[in-house]
């Protein structure tokens, strides 16, 4: 499994999914909005933490920054 969620992203998606789980908790909803708000959080918090998207794979996205070769130094 190889990462596909930058630093960046990663950061946002962990700070959103907070704020979902917590809006899911304190909220005065119906039971499928305090549902759907925890599964996405649940979800985003979980794709952060582990820094890969099965979606972004799907549509051959990657947040992350690609290093080129002729950029690294090559030890003699």
């Amino acid at each position: 499994m190889v990462r596909n969620i930058g630093r960046t992203e990663k950061g946002i998606r962990l700070v959103v999914a907070g704020l979902l789980i917590v809006a899911a908790s304190f909220l005065n909803l119906p039971t499928w909005g305090t549902a759907t708000l925890s599964v996405v959080g649940i979800v985003a918090l979980l794709t952060g933490a582990v820094g890969y998207c099965p979606a972004w794979t799907l549509f051959g996205m990657s947040s992350c920054r690609s290093i080129s070769t002729s950029s690294m130094k090559k030890e003699a």
